[in-house]
């Protein structure tokens, strides 16, 4: 097995199996056009810093605070990490503790509510996340979780249904936030009615906190109570998460991550953030956040131009959602993401709002355009990747076109690599 490259020398005499594997990956991730929008490419300075020996340190607690000893780089570490966060989203605290995102939501639930409170969240068959009390997860077994979702005309939120539901229902904490929605959020709606029912005010920024960093959009810690977040996505960093809040929060955030959710920090992961919140302090991460939306646009547009459905009519974010059924209405979610993975361009089967088949199976895709901004593609690339994808959709059933249609993905991805 040749080593590219892109692995220590000491993992091919090691493990080759893993290394080939991993070096498989790399080859899948320089050859493919990327647009999960979950999915991005950290800096080798982030991974670096991720495979750093820091991973031999324990260190429960928090920096001047510890149960071990020998924790005094980590410590400068972390608080580094704090401070750069803090001024990278203008919040009082930050926490960069959590393993996930979902560690995140569960350390503030874990401070804000008690067992079988009354919560608000986007429901996940409309756009929100697993986290905001979806049955099978231990938000909705835990918490009493009643989900606001779209108007089916408009497939945009309705505040005035919002509202009402929160009057209905006095929840304890309403949240704002999703994983397939495609505009902005309006937090000052949110916070209004928050404060009409006395509830907390959370904001779930995973798939938007590089997109705030980048001030690309708006920053919802100029509304919220607390803030949660993964640090790869849009903002380019390590696997994992944070809690930015104001200071009121801050001492029950810290101790409902530690001891109440986690145990040992991931000191690796703690330094990889702090390298991938330098970064984003940087005026080229703002350049780079704007050409992200400004991709999506086009993305869009073509697929509009090309007569497929985009959910909601366009974009304000990083989120792409089609209704594939404007394709062909037998033509699944499913069937679409397999086809065009096999094409070279990844993303995700995803359901659209009101959809009729499974989770599993879905009437719609789900692309965004973090990963392809970080690789360089601007507009007429994404209008490109857009037009091939409808190509692709429309011809599925003609294999000399799928063969055209392929080396059409191959040479543009070859173009746009992100490790070489």
């Amino acid at each position: 097995m040749e080593n590219t490259g892109a692995l220590n020398t000491e993992l091919f005499e090691t493990d080759d199996e893993i290394a080939s594997l991993i070096n498989n990956d790399l080859e899948r991730q320089n050859s493919h056009i990327h647009l999960i929008a979950s999915e991005n490419f950290a800096s080798k300075a982030v991974m670096q810093a991720s495979g750093s020996i820091l991973t031999n340190k324990y260190s429960e607690g928090f920096p001047g605070k510890r149960y071990y000893e020998g924790c005094e780089t980590v410590d400068e570490i972390e608080q580094l990490a704090i401070d750069r966060a803090c001024k990278l989203f203008e919040a009082d605290h930050a926490n960069v503790q959590p393993h996930s995102g979902s560690s995140a939501n569960m350390a503030v639930y874990l401070n804000l509510l008690e067992a079988g409170d009354t919560v608000m969240g986007m429901a996940l068959d409309q756009g929100g996340h697993l986290t905001h009390g979806s049955p099978v997860n231990f938000s909705g077994r835990i918490y009493n979780f009643v989900g606001y979702g779209l108007d089916q005309d408009t497939e945009l939120i309705d505040m005035d249904k919002v509202k009402q539901l929160a009057e209905e229902t006095k929840p304890k904490l309403l949240i704002a936030g999703y994983s397939s929605y495609s505009q902005n959020l309006d937090y000052a709606a949110f916070r209004e009615i928050a404060d009409s029912v006395g509830a907390y005010f959370m904001v779930d920024a995973a798939h938007f906190i590089g997109l705030v960093a980048g001030k690309a959009v708006e920053n919802p810690m100029k509304y919220a109570d607390v803030v949660t977040a993964t640090t790869h996505k849009a903002l380019r960093g390590p696997r994992g998460g944070i809690i930015l809040s104001t200071e009121e929060f801050a001492k029950g955030v810290d101790k409902n991550i530690f001891p109440g959710a986690q145990g040992g920090a991931l000191n690796n992961q703690i330094a990889a953030k702090a390298v991938c919140f330098k970064e984003a302090l940087s005026t080229e991460f703002q350049d780079y956040t704007k050409q992200i939306l400004k991709n999506a646009s086009a993305l869009s547009d073509s697929f509009i131009n090309e007569g497929l459905r985009v959910v909601s009519g366009g974009t304000t974010n990083h989120i792409v959602l089609v209704d594939t059924g404007s394709v062909d209405e037998e033509l699944t979610g499913k069937d679409a993401g397999t086809l065009l993975n096999d094409m070279g361009i990844t993303l995700n089967r995803n359901a659209i709002p009101f959809d009729k088949r499974s989770p599993f199976v879905t009437s719609g895709i789900r692309m965004g355009t973090p990963a392809t901004t970080t690789c360089g593609m601007k507009e007429e690339e994404l209008t490109k990747v857009g037009n091939l994808i409808s190509e692709i959709l429309k011809n599925r059933s003609d294999e000399n076109k799928l063969n055209e249609l392929k080396s059409e993905v191959s040479n543009l991805a070859s173009q746009f690599q992100p490790y070489v």
